[in-house]
């Protein structure tokens, strides 16, 4: 079964709302639709332990992003640089557009 299209998409500016990192903002990497995760840049940094191969050359202790659950962040607007709920809007051209629920300004550039 394949999941609804999530509206946060790639290069977002996102808010932690629940967790460890709460109320920390940071943009969206990656965004797995079928997983219902995010990839947030600086945000939930996990270590994994790599050992020396070709590939990686020399192995050690290496810090990445942790996917998080898309319920558990929400968008932030750039005009009101608050966190809002997304809603849609059909322009005069018939193209769609994300739209701030707070303050009614198109999110997409």
């Amino acid at each position: 079964m394949r999941k609804k299209h999530p509206k946060i998409k790639k290069n977002d500016k996102v808010i932690v709302r629940v967790g460890r990192e709460v109320d920390k903002i940071g943009t969206v990497l990656k965004v797995d639709s079928e997983k219902g995760r995010v990839i947030i840049e600086k945000i939930n940094m996990i270590k994994r332990h790599a050992k020396a191969s070709p590939q990686t050359g020399q192995g050690g202790i290496i810090e990445k992003e942790g996917p998080l659950n898309i319920s558990n962040v929400m968008i932030v607007c750039d005009k009101c640089t608050e966190p809002t709920r997304i809603g849609k809007r059909l322009l005069e051209d018939g193209s769609k557009v994300r739209v701030c629920k707070k303050c009614g300004e198109p999110m997409d550039r």
